[in-house]
């Protein structure tokens, strides 16, 4: 995660916007649940009280990912970061356990 976020705040307001984008499509294709939301917050180290933690925390994970990739302060975006990260985790884990056990070309089970 340190890398990751180390790696990400170097990224300009446009680049970390679009990366924000893709990750939440990566949580949607590896069909991230609105149960995945606690665990989630967990790892990505945020309170319940923090913007992204309380958007996953509201169901609808598709469009809530979605408004977590949308916001711009610079801190949130942070976060949103962090929390898209845990939450790719987690559904990754489930999906490769019960779905992909047997191998796939998902690009999100090879990001580099």
């Amino acid at each position: 995660m340190a890398q990751g976020v180390e790696w990400f705040g170097s990224l300009s307001a446009e680049e970390q916007s679009n990366t924000l984008r893709l990750l939440a499509h990566f949580c949607i294709q590896a069909r991230a649940t609105a149960e995945d939301g606690p665990e989630s917050i967990r790892r990505a180290g945020l309170r319940a009280t923090h913007t992204p933690a309380v958007l996953i925390a509201r169901g609808r994970i598709e469009q809530q990912l979605g408004k977590m990739a949308r916001l711009t302060p610079r801190d949130e975006r942070l976060k949103s970061f962090r929390l898209l990260i845990a939450v790719l985790a987690v559904a990754d884990e489930r999906r490769r356990e019960y779905f992909c056990s047997d191998g796939c070309v998902h690009a999100w089970h090879h990001l580099g």
